[in-house]
């Protein structure tokens, strides 16, 4: 179907489709403008209701917010915007030298607020925090992404686009010049090669070809990462009680220093353990090792502990864990997929990426994975101005 006609099926079936105009703040520091935004943001929320089941809402970050709590340092800001009752969007930037960059994105989201989140059985404030593709920015430029990025976790997904940021004015002033994302880039091709044959007398002068270097996208600096397949039996003649399949690399900084790796599966030594309440999974490769572990609480089950030690290219060793993670949640019996690259904030010093993820740590029958908790994500852009999403458990 093309999305001119799912547009037009969308229109017949009712469908209610929401304009935005964006979202433009200015902070001051001592009446100065220190720090501008406009920008486009859209969250859709997995929250569970009575009757033990789960809701997705969708909500628009609103027009109308305020700023309380954004601040403006020489190396560091913050853009802190608060809306409805109790919910908050943040971006934490820091500045080195003469570039810039998001070390962070942290969404705050109260599910008291029942015009947001109608039926929820809980009252608590539930928070995300995420590593945006922000970085490499010029000190006095506007980061520009019109292209959408979309931020995956297991509750809540975001969706930036028309990002307009400027985390660090300089003497009170926007700049207009501009750092534009990766995806707003387009390739231009090579100029075609130019030969002037000159012709004076018994002498011929050619002049050498001539050429323009093409612009191009950045390409990403490592390519996506093989996918492992990894199980886990509880003794040689049983079949595998825990299995993983996944694309890793992760992203971790040592100092002003940041750097990544892939998992290589085919160097990969790995073992494990599985339990009534914890499973365990530990891969081992000759630059990292990582240990993942499982809880379950005997309804559904989560990633609850990493610990990852990795060797850098200057020879350091770098090592972070997280033991309280609510990661790759699902009912026990089923498995938890999602074909889509993820990435998570396990410590400030520490970011994964997941690709073609498929794990069941418990539950595990036959030695194959049972139904997959899979979300699909099917969105409508046409130009710029209608996104409609579709999310399906299956």
């Amino acid at each position: 179907m093309s999305r001119y006609a799912a547009f037009v099926l969308f229109l017949a079936l009712g469908i209610e489709i929401h304009l935005s105009c964006g979202t433009e703040v200015s902070v001051k520091d001592n009446d100065k403008l220190c720090l501008y935004a406009n920008l486009m943001v859209n969250f859709s929320v997995s929250y569970e209701v009575t009757g033990d089941k789960i809701e997705t809402v969708e909500i628009n970050l609103p027009e109308n917010v305020t700023t309380d709590g954004s601040k403006c340092d020489a190396t560091s800001s913050v853009l802190k915007l608060n809306f409805g009752e109790g919910h908050s969007w943040s971006v934490n930037f820091t500045a080195n030298g003469n570039m810039y960059e998001a070390d962070s994105i942290t969404f705050s989201y109260n599910l008291r607020d029942s015009t947001y989140f109608p039926k929820s059985v809980s009252n608590e404030t539930a928070s995300v925090t995420v590593k945006p593709h922000i970085k490499d920015v010029g000190l006095d430029t506007c980061y520009s992404c019109r292209s959408n990025e979309m931020i995956q976790t297991d509750s809540v997904n975001q969706t930036l686009w028309n990002v307009l940021i400027q985390a660090f004015v300089i003497n009170g002033s926007k700049s207009e010049n501009l750092t534009s994302c990766a995806a707003d880039v387009p390739t231009t091709p090579v100029a075609p090669t130019t030969v002037t044959t000159t012709t004076t007398g018994n002498t011929t002068a050619t002049t050498p070809p001539t050429t323009t270097s093409p612009t191009t996208t950045p390409s990403p600096t490592l390519p996506p990462p093989t996918t492992g397949n990894y199980s886990i039996k509880s003794d040689v003649n049983s079949t595998a009680c825990l299995l993983a399949n996944f694309g890793l690399r992760i992203g971790f900084k040592q100092g002003d220093k940041y750097e990544e790796m892939n998992l290589d599966p085919n160097g990969t030594v790995y073992s494990g353990s599985c339990g009534n309440k914890s499973s365990e999974l530990m891969l081992v490769s000759n630059t990292m090792t990582v240990m993942l572990t499982f809880a379950n609480d005997t309804k559904k089950f989560r990633l609850h502990a990493l610990n990852i030690t990795a060797k850098t290219s200057s020879g350091a060793v770098f090592s972070e864990v997280n033991s309280n993670l609510s990661l790759w949640e699902a009912a026990v019996g089923s498995s938890y997929m999602c074909n889509k690259e993820q990435n998570y904030t396990i410590t400030s010093l520490l970011t994964i990426y997941t690709f073609d993820l498929h794990v069941q740590p418990f539950g595990v029958k036959k030695g194959v994975f049972s139904t997959g908790m899979l979300l699909l994500y099917v969105s409508l852009l046409l130009k710029n101005l209608f996104i409609f999403r579709v999310w399906t458990m299956c």
